[in-house]
């Protein structure tokens, strides 16, 4: 080949590159992207968009891989995005019977330093396994006690470089890289659920449903008999069953861990809870939710919890079904877009004292709590959390049980544990001990 046509084709290669990494008209602006690989290689991934704001304002672009994505920051512009364009009862008296085992299960270690994850994981995760499954699983069940753990690692990877690579890249599936854990932890989760399914078909009785899994049963039944051709089957009742198992304990587990530690901490915080939950309590042995309009100050403590950890950094990924104009920008049709939650948790125009945990942030001069349009802990809008309510409840309930039986100190008074949080689709803290003194 001719040194002439060489040097044409590698023209022809690298205009096609510069083309498809290079901005449309309009589009909002961003860090230079290498070929092929975008801007992967520039994201701190343990806080991947900060320094880009930084540099590029609230709106802006990257690629990852080849693919083109806007990055959405601050209450204006993600209330437009999210907003202007885009059972309880049974509930409860299952929180409440479980709460019962996990005090039972604290009590266990009230003479040692516990490490309260697993506790706490396991206590959220019966709350959405007696509504999806139709039972809970003790705190040391072998066949339960990994599942929590893989589900737990999967969300830390997902928004890692790896897994970013796999998503810009699926060629590498099969390459023996990191991101195959993630992979193999599926298989763990989906093996575990199938079981469960199938134990359920063994089980159960058609039209007396226990659960969500028998209802959907049920309903593939009814199906059957009409003669339609449905997307009723097992395997998407496998991926229902993932999703509402994720989605119904990550950010509610990482909400106790987050309360528990800033508890510890702010121990002067600590003892307004418990005052203001004792004189609403009296002498029973446990709080309603509906209590909680009578306690103004434990309700801003877990808001404050929820804003100033940012549980859910992230928001679900958007993509707009036509051409649309934001801060002026033209976005496409199709554009994937990232939602930056905790943008507007540390925005100095929305908060008195952003950088600093201050439960004031959601009370009156009076001591009323107040509503934060600001506020979005689980997105908004019509992609806000579907489990919202839920996770609020269990919250709130779970927190004051434990307030009820016990204080909370730091392992070691004279060094306070890391603050710093683990970035992952939901932001946990970094492990850590602590001391629990009984209550009389």
């Amino acid at each position: 080949m001719e040194l002439s046509t060489v040097l044409l084709l590698s023209f022809v290669i690298l205009a096609l590159v510069w083309r498809k990494f290079s901005r449309p008209k309009g589009f909002p602006p961003g860090p230079p992207a290498l070929p092929i690989l975008g801007n992967i290689l520039q994201m701190d991934f343990a806080n991947p968009l900060q320094e880009f704001s930084k540099q590029y304002g609230p709106v802006f672009s990257i690629y990852l891989g080849f693919t083109p994505a806007v990055v959405i920051q601050g209450f204006k512009d993600l209330k437009e995005v999210l907003v202007n364009k885009g059972e309880v009862e049974h509930a409860l008296i299952t929180i409440h019977e479980e709460s019962v085992y996990l005090i039972k299960e604290l009590r266990k270690n009230q003479d040692t330093l516990v490490d309260p994850h697993f506790i706490l994981d396991n206590a959220v995760s019966n709350i959405i396994c007696s509504i999806v499954f139709g039972g809970r699983y003790d705190y040391d069940d072998t066949r339960f006690r990994d599942i929590p753990n893989v589900v737990h690692e999967n969300m830390k990877m997902d928004t890692g470089f790896w897994s970013q690579l796999f998503n810009a890249f699926g060629f590498i599936k099969h390459l023996p890289l990191p991101h195959q854990k993630v992979i193999r932890n599926i298989k763990v989760i989906f093996g575990f659920l199938r079981n469960v399914l199938e134990e359920h078909k063994r089980t159960r009785v058609p039209n007396q449903p226990r659960d969500y899994i028998d209802c959907y049963l049920d309903e593939v039944d009814k199906e059957k008999q009409d003669g339609y051709k449905s997307s009723f089957d097992d395997e998407n009742l496998l991926t229902c069953m993932l999703d509402l198992f994720i989605a119904g304990r990550e950010t509610t587990s990482s909400s106790l861990e987050w309360t528990l530690l800033y508890m510890m901490i702010y121990s002067d915080v600590q003892e307004k809870c418990r005052t203001e939950m004792d004189t609403v309590r009296g002498d029973r042995d446990h709080l309603d939710y509906e209590d909680r309009v009578r306690m103004p100050y434990t309700q801003a403590v877990l808001r404050e919890v929820q804003r100033f950890a940012s549980i859910l950094p992230l928001g679900v990924a958007h993509s707009p079904i036509k051409d649309v104009q934001l801060n002026g920008y033209t976005i496409p049709k199709g554009t994937f877009i990232i939602t930056d939650l905790s943008s507007v948790h540390y925005d100095e125009s929305s908060w008195k004292y952003p950088y600093e945990f201050n439960p004031d942030h959601f009370l009156n001069k009076d001591g009323e709590l107040i509503k934060t349009e600001s506020f979005l802990p689980l997105s908004a809008g019509p992609r806000v959390c579907l489990g919202e309510n839920m996770a609020q409840i269990e919250i709130f309930l779970f927190f004051t049980t434990m307030l009820t039986h016990f204080e909370f100190h730091c392992a070691d008074p004279k060094s306070p544990p890391d603050l710093t949080p683990v970035f992952g689709v939901s932001q946990t803290p970094r492990c850590f001990k602590m001391r629990l003194v009984h209550r009389t």
